[in-house]
């Protein structure tokens, strides 16, 4: 059973997707698009949050994520995998609340069911250097 949270966090990662793709402003997404299923209303709105966040932050989230992937382009960067670090690159800087290391594993997690295992492992070490950014 997946957490209402990590619903949000794939939730917020589709907005960053088609924000990315396709230059949608987060805002015009309808949510019958983020899910397979029905979120519930705090679900929705912890997704809303993280994507309008890091859409709000993408430009330096973008410098912060190159800084630390050594040898990689952003363009370079399989578009998926790059929406993981932005999504929680932001959730890193912004969400003081929420512990370090549950950022870090979720955005791990969701790596390795939206992406490969090699991907999971390209997240975790960028977001690894990324922690060092947290106040």
């Amino acid at each position: 059973m997946t957490s209402s949270r990590r619903q949000g966090r794939e939730a917020a990662l589709q907005m960053i997707y088609l924000a990315d793709i396709c230059r949608l402003e987060v805002d015009k997404i309808p949510d019958a698009v983020l899910s397979d299923e029905p979120l519930a209303l705090k679900t929705r709105e912890f997704a809303r949050h993280l994507a309008a966040g890091t859409v709000s932050q993408w430009e330096r989230i973008d410098q912060l994520i190159t800084r630390h992937a050594k040898n990689w382009e952003m363009k370079r960067m399989a578009t998926i995998d790059r929406c993981i670090l932005r999504l929680a690159s932001f959730e890193l800087l912004a969400d003081l609340e929420t512990p370090v290391n549950v950022i870090i594993n979720e955005a791990v997690e969701i790596a390795k069911r939206y992406s490969t295992s090699d991907s999971s492992k390209f997240v975790n070490g960028i977001l690894d250097k990324i922690k060092e950014e947290r106040r």
